[in-house]
């Protein structure tokens, strides 16, 4: 498949790009972003996974969160997706901030009118890793995961539905029961129907309960100044019972005076690509 590059910068080493494509499960053109380190020069590397927020596109992580210099250390090559098809031209598409455009949630819509474009999750972990794999320097056996809030949320399912496929997983204030929250009761209602039973394999407080996989250690930062924590978006305590249930370690921190911004994200960047260069480098 065509990648047309957009840009092309070099940042600590390496190589920062944006690249557009022509993609098979969203029915549009869409573009996302890609750190090829130094090492990536000579062989290839590990491949770690990004997946934004709600509202943002490529562009966000790559210029916000200052990660450039850690993946370089560690010889990670990290891709940055966009969060939802683009221009589909989907009556109310554009109508809020919190679904459609911008809001894909990283699930596979069954209903009318999004079923045809809103599939971001067989995009995330199959069309997008196939295209990188086939393009890029990566070792397709050493592949890992992380986001923030709604891509939090993305990391953790994709990883819980998938045993074995990532090596490592991590997220700053993800939406972890989404069944139960206002965003995910808005989003999952439009993209999958009213049968709340099916919304339940999309959120991972319930996945984790049957998780069947290899033993996962995740770790999940949380400002404990965040307004989505405190507005009962984000539900991380429901998230950590479960694991607690199933015996799935997890490293939760509660950061004090943290908010939900890119300045929170940028501070404890470095910890999570640190912790997911232990296994992928492993």
């Amino acid at each position: 498949m065509a990648l047309k590059q957009i840009s092309s910068n070099k940042c600590f080493g390496g190589l920062q790009k944006v690249f557009e494509h022509d993609s098979v499960e969203l029915s549009c053109k869409m573009k996302f972003a890609v750190y090829l380190p130094p090492k990536a020069e000579t062989g290839k590397c590990p491949a770690l996974y990004w997946l934004s927020g709600l509202t943002c596109t490529e562009q966000n992580f790559i210029l916000k969160s200052g990660y450039h210099q850690a993946a370089s250390e560690h010889g990670l090559i990290i891709i940055a997706p966009d969060t939802s098809p683009r221009g589909c031209n989907i009556k109310g598409e554009d109508d809020s901030w919190d679904f459609g455009t911008g809001a894909g949630f990283y699930v596979d819509a069954t209903e009318d009118p999004w079923k045809t474009n809103y599939r971001m999750y067989s995009y995330i972990t199959e069309e997008l890793p196939q295209l990188i794999n086939a393009n890029f320097p990566v070792d397709p056996q050493r592949m890992s995961i992380f986001g923030h809030s709604m891509g939090g949320h993305g990391a953790l399912i994709c990883t819980l539905k998938n045993p074995g496929k990532y090596k490592s997983v991590s997220a700053f204030a993800p939406i972890c029961n989404p069944v139960l929250c206002p965003w995910g009761k808005k989003a999952f209602s439009g993209y999958l129907g009213t049968d709340e039973s099916k919304w339940k394999a999309y959120d991972a407080t319930h996945l984790v309960k049957s998780y069947p996989g290899s033993q996962l250690d995740i770790l999940i930062d949380q400002g404990k100044d965040d307004q989505f924590l405190s507005d009962g978006q984000l539900l991380p305590d429901n998230f950590i019972a479960a694991c607690t249930e199933k015996k799935i370690p997890v490293v939760f921190r509660l950061q004090e005076g943290y908010d939900h911004s890119y300045y929170f994200i940028a501070t404890f960047i470095t910890d999570h690509i640190r912790h997911h260069a232990k296994y992928l480098n492993a």
